[in-house]
């Protein structure tokens, strides 16, 4: 399977759904359209999307304008049937190209929180592979709207939109389940000032956060992760000229 992956800022990180794609023997076409890159024309060489998050809203359009593009791959995508997976920023530009709303600086989630599903998340093939209930990274100011004809798959107190899917497998997550230790370690060095201004107590206070959450929220990620890779079908037929599910053994 030939997976496209979309970066929108330096030091994004597949984290845990790179593991589960490696384990896939998923080949990854990744695609930097904040640096000027040109995005794919067109769908056909891909059997899958993944957007990962990034420090832009999802409508800055007069900073970043590949956005309306890349938001048009994304609806093309889902559209075919083909796995889609927004995280972060993904998952806004993801409801933003079917009709969604994006909600700006309404509220900021930082560091790991308890997301839940709905009853439709619970009966969800991906979403349910974590449990009804799980910890996963967050660190957002903005959210999205559910889209019309979306089923609506995860909530916490904080942000009451944290997942979707529409249509096959286009799959819209706000949470960074793909966030495992070492990434969040990683964004711990990189972006240092920024977290101090966003938590103060946040590195002095990490090796307590993580000892309490982290092993529990990598778990759920790579489950999750797995979970969404399995939806892929690839484009080439199988011999009997069937399309064959994509599995990933656990």
């Amino acid at each position: 399977m030939r997976v496209l992956v979309v970066e929108n800022m330096a030091h994004s990180d597949l984290g845990q759904v790179g593991v589960a794609l490696a384990e896939a023997g998923a080949e990854i076409d990744l695609h930097r359209p904040f640096t000027g890159q040109a995005l794919p024309s067109d769908i056909h060489g891909h059997d899958a999307l993944v957007v990962l998050g990034g420090e832009q809203s999802a409508v800055d359009d007069h900073i970043h304008p590949y956005l309306p593009e890349l938001a048009r791959l994304m609806r093309s995508f889902a559209d075919a049937g083909k796995s889609v997976l927004g995280i972060c920023l993904g998952s806004q530009l993801l409801a933003r190209a079917h009709g969604g709303d994006n909600l700006l600086g309404e509220t900021r989630e930082f560091g790991w929180h308890e997301v839940t599903l709905t009853a439709d998340g619970e009966r969800d093939p991906v979403l349910s592979a974590a449990g009804p209930a799980f910890k996963s990274f967050e660190w957002h100011s903005d959210s999205f709207t559910i889209p019309p004809g979306a089923a609506h798959l995860a909530t916490n107190p904080a942000v009451a939109n944290q997942a979707f899917r529409i249509g096959r497998a286009a799959y819209g997550m706000q949470f960074h389940f793909e966030a495992g230790t070492c990434v969040v370690e990683g964004w711990n060095r990189t972006f240092e000032a920024v977290i101090n201004r966003i938590d103060p107590d946040w590195l002095q206070h990490y090796p307590e956060h993580a000892a309490r959450h982290a092993h529990q929220a990598d778990a759920a990620g790579l489950a999750l992760a797995r979970a969404w890779v399995a939806t892929i079908q690839p484009a080439e037929a199988a011999g009997n000229g069937t399309l064959e599910m994509a599995g990933v053994s656990a």
